[in-house]
């Protein structure tokens, strides 16, 4: 496979393309999350019996709901919440990896079969199903900055105009009212008055609900009709009642005197609110909370944009003295973590940058690992759409972990050939038999990682889906990285195999300088052999200097024609123009057959291997460098 995209480079480079566009591609349309989603599935079901305390509640409504609940699909626990305003609410919790909409249709199957037993009053006034989503994601809270309106218009307004315009936001799951609720006409009771005149709440609920219908009354002329009628009129009936005063007119009893019992006559009627259960208030100021909670499997930060500029739209639309404010933003600390982690990731780089370059002495080696790092990283989010995994917290650390593994495989495949190469081989035929001795150990290393981490996957639970995504995150990005290192890190290598240069120059004192870091940093051999020598210059660097010993390199590592077997090592030569052994073996066979030039040379980490292939006549003398004769050893 290597000699395959060693001859044709442009196709790995076209694979590592294409594994770069489908991660960026995936990356727009995955989930972000904090964490990933851990919170088992939750399905609530609410039942109201009017009237009825705790006790009896429990009995009649959530009792019944629970013995047929018992033992549905991947079901977990239930508990059930009786309150003595008649109100129930049953949780029924599922395992993690089931599916919600399904865990649904299970419960709703289940409460159907128990419907029978249930009160009529409970069956009339309707169960209520809804998959718990966990904390909200955004809370809004409307208010009148001079108290113009008080809670219950404002809840009321929200109820009517802000509800239904957050529910066609794409991904917001359940938008939820805390506070007041809607309008409802209250009837306040008399019991005495209700006891002298024999009559019952049932008696009152009947009439109100008997007078207040809608009420069809059809059409007038309709077809078939007399001759000489060609109007048809469709007869409008009063409905039901709107106001507080068209309520105290119903009847409740006609007594034989023909006198009537009216509903004003033993309530109390007016306009409020459905329930008093909650009150809201914004900085000591009446209010209504609007929660919304984010749908399972969307993207936190687009929900959140989508439902800011819903808001900052209907804003508009307000009436006077209305505004709203966002009083808690889950996103934010999303936000700020994905950020830190992006930073982190640069770091990272930065840090595999720094430590590969001073330790490879190349900058080749160096840029080569950097190219397949991205196209490892990036290509790793490819996969996470079909895994179900999302941008989180855990998945971003196991990316920071992962960049000083992937790195390792393209340094192998790096090093192998710059060993043949050094050894006197072409750059195809050491590129070529890199691989073949780098291949299996490539291979071998992709395995006894992905080996660590892949086990991890299978675990079940909460534990398991929380470590799962970083440890599969880690395994993918290396087995990315080993293909990687077996198609696109030899193609590169045998690419960036190009014609040798030396930097010279004879004027910057700073370059001399970071040669002796550079040699302080390979052990210190040429410092620490430093002795008194004369005068010497190089262009304009004059002075007194320190020179080698006897035993060091000298000028420029090359020989003279003159004493082809004689080194040219002289106490005077200054010790910043001597290069390493390592480039003066190289470079050995390489002699001027008229002059030595004595010119400043970077070690050999600076230059690429071979130079332009040029008859030696023709070398250019590099500039602020002297010729030495052949009879001197040296230009000082």
């Amino acid at each position: 496979m290597a000699r395959f995209f060693i001859g044709r480079p442009i196709v790995a480079i076209v694979i590592s393309i294409i594994t770069v566009t489908a991660g960026l591609l995936a990356m727009r349309s995955l989930p972000v999350a904090q964490y990933p989603s851990i919170i088992p599935p939750q399905i609530i079901v609410n039942g109201t019996f009017t009237g009825a305390d705790a006790v009896t509640v429990e009995q009649s409504v959530a009792t019944p709901l629970e013995q047929q609940m018992n033992g549905v699909d991947d079901m977990l626990y239930m508990q059930s919440t009786n309150a003595n305003d008649g109100t129930m609410a049953l949780t029924v919790t599922f395992d993690i990896d089931t599916d919600p909409n399904i865990d649904q249709v299970n419960v709703t199957n289940r409460v159907s079969q128990a419907q029978p037993n249930l009160p009529p009053d409970v069956n009339q006034f309707g169960l209520a199903y809804r998959k718990s989503t966990g904390l909200p994601m955004l809370v809004i809270s409307l208010f009148s900055p001079h108290q113009r309106y008080d809670s219950l218009f404002l809840a009321n307004y929200a109820n009517i105009n802000i509800n239904d315009a957050l529910y066609r936001v794409r991904g917001v799951g359940e938008v939820r009212l805390f506070g007041a609720s809607d309008y409802a006409m209250r009837v306040w009771l008399k019991p005495d008055v209700l006891a002298k005149l024999g009559l019952t709440v049932p008696d009152l609920v009947r009439a109100v609900s008997q007078q207040s219908t809608v009420n069809p009354a059809g059409r007038v002329g309709a077809d078939p009709a007399p001759p000489g009628k060609e109007m048809t009129y469709t007869v409008r009936a009063q409905g039901r009642l709107q106001t507080a005063e068209e309520f105290a007119q119903i009847v409740v009893r006609s007594n034989p005197d023909g006198s009537v019992v009216r509903l004003s006559d033993v309530a109390r009627i007016e306009l409020g609110a459905l329930n008093y259960q909650q009150v809201s208030r914004v900085n000591k100021q009446p209010g209504s909370i609007v929660a919304v909670f984010q749908a399972p499997g969307s993207n936190a930060l687009d929900v959140a944009r989508g439902v800011k500029s819903a808001m900052a739209e209907l804003k508009q639309r307000f009436p006077p003295d209305l505004d709203y404010v966002i009083t808690l933003d889950t996103t934010l600390p999303v936000t700020e973590g994905i950020s830190e982690i992006a930073k982190t990731i640069l770091e990272a780089m930065a840090l595999v940058t720094l430590v590969v370059f001073l330790f490879l002495q190349n900058w080749r080696a160096t840029v080569i690992p950097l190219i397949a790092v991205p196209v490892s990283l990036i290509g790793t989010f490819a996969v996470f759409p079909l895994l179900g995994f999302s941008i989180n917290t855990l998945s971003l650390f196991g990316l920071v972990l992962a960049i000083g593994l992937v790195v390792d495989d393209a340094i192998v495949v790096v090093e192998a050939v710059e060993h043949h190469i050094e050894e006197g081989m072409s750059p195809r035929d050491a590129t070529l038999q890199a691989m073949k001795e780098v291949s299996g150990p490539v291979v071998a290393i992709a395995l006894v990682l992905s080996s660590v981490f892949v086990p991890i996957a299978f675990v079940g639970g909460i534990q398991g889906r929380l470590n799962t995504q970083f440890a599969v995150t880690i395994a993918i990005s290396v087995i990315i990285s080993a293909f990687n290192a077996l198609t696109l890190s030899p193609a590169v290598d045998y690419g960036f195999q190009g014609p040798d240069f030396a930097f010279r120059s004879s004027q910057d004192y700073w370059v001399a300088s970071l040669v002796v870091s550079w040699n302080l940093f390979n052990g210190g051999r040429d410092a620490a052999r430093w002795r008194a020598s004369s005068q010497c210059s190089i262009g304009s660097l004059s002075g007194p200097r320190r020179a080698m010993s006897d035993g060091a390199m000298a000028s420029s590592g090359r020989r003279s024609s003159a004493s082809p077997s004689s080194s040219v090592s002289s106490p005077s030569t200054p010790w910043w123009v001597a290069s390493s052994p390592r480039a003066s073996s190289r470079r050995k066979t390489r002699a001027s057959s008229s002059s030595t030039c004595s010119c400043l040379r970077l070690p050999p980490w600076s230059a690429p291997r071979r130079l332009p292939r040029r008859s030696k006549a023709s070398w250019p003398r590099p500039r602020g460098c002297r010729p030495t004769p052949p009879s001197s050893a040296s230009a000082c």
